[in-house]
């Protein structure tokens, strides 16, 4: 069997209980060097997660000839560069999602990646977790009937570090590194798995505001989008509201009943048809991660195929893309 070593460029929040320790957990895989700019932070996560390496520069580790896989965990606006650097070195590369910062960075990565046939996975995770795959089959199960409208609701309070002086904000709302406000960091979530069930949206278009005035990146989104099969969907967005509208919310709607689920929270899953209402709960694993982390291993040494790839990731920047009006 092919070991797996991988090398981490960026060890942070996401990586310290979501994706991290699945890596050492999957067979013919292990964590082998990390790096970070903090040369503390990286060796103190590579001595708790059993890495025998520590770096703080990503080309150095790139080069490091006992890595053959590179896992990038950093804010969005470099994944491109690190994913390029990885690819021409012939390092497969499995990246935090949104793919990138932008529609066109992510073409970027696409046509590297078919220049050097070398892979590029993204980890929009919930495609292959157990919650949204009973969502996935009530849906295409026909439980519904013929699904009519999609509707994608999220409204949250800000968060404390969202009043902080402009120099201190955090990356997700500084649009030059997240590609936008928390709609970019949050959003891509739903629209890949929307379209992971539905099929790639091709008209998308929105209106974008910053009502509460605590940053310069927009806090209210509203979208509307239209799948390849016809399907008309809806999306609102808002970082800034009261405690009493916090919802997380997708809602499906058929010709002969309705699901709906949250996609951040995880609440149990509400089914409505004619039988009656039915709430269904469905376990995820600890590290929600792991499922598609074993899936891009196995992928690797040859034992099967992972779908969740750069090109399949792709359609959900242009999507925000469009919503946001960057083009």
């Amino acid at each position: 069997m092919k070991i797996i070593k991988w090398g981490f460029i960026g060890c942070g929040e996401v990586t310290e209980k979501k994706s991290g320790p699945a890596f050492n957990e999957v067979e013919g895989s292990m964590i082998h060097a990390v790096m970070s700019r903090s040369e503390q932070k990286a060796r103190s996560y590579g001595i708790r997660h059993g890495a025998k390496r520590w770096y703080t520069d990503a080309q150095e580790l790139i080069d490091d000839p006992d890595v053959n896989a590179i896992y990038i965990a950093t804010p969005p606006s470099s994944h491109a560069t690190f994913a390029i650097m990885a690819m021409k070195a012939g390092k497969p590369v499995y990246v935090e999602k949104p793919l990138a910062a932008s529609y066109e960075d992510c073409a970027r990565v696409n046509r590297i990646s078919e220049q050097t046939g070398v892979p590029c996975f993204v980890a929009y995770y919930r495609r292959y977790l157990p919650y949204f795959l009973k969502v996935k089959d009530i849906i295409d199960s026909g439980t519904i009937g013929k699904v009519i409208n999609v509707q994608v609701r999220l409204a949250v309070p800000p968060r404390e570090l969202d009043y902080s002086h402009p120099e201190n904000l955090p990356w997700r709302l500084q649009p030059d590194i997240a590609g936008g406000g928390y709609f970019y960091d949050l959003a891509p979530h739903q629209l890949d798995l929307l379209q992971y069930i539905f099929g790639v949206i091709v008209e998308a278009r929105g209106f974008k505001a910053n009502r509460g005035g605590l940053y310069e990146a927009e806090d209210t989104v509203s979208g509307c989008f239209l799948f390849e099969n016809g399907l008309p969907g809806s999306g609102s967005w808002c970082f800034v509201a009261h405690e009493s509208a916090r919802e997380d919310r997708i809602e499906v709607i058929g010709d002969k009943g309705e699901v709906s689920f949250s996609v951040f929270d995880y609440a149990p899953i509400k089914l409505n048809t004619s039988e009656g209402p039915q709430t269904i709960t469905v376990p995820n694993p600890p590290y929600v991660q792991f499922p598609l982390i074993k899936c891009v291993i196995e992928h690797l040494q040859g034992l099967g195929i992972c779908n969740s790839t750069s090109t399949s990731a792709t359609p959900t920047n242009w999507v925000m893309d469009r919503i946001l009006g960057k083009f």
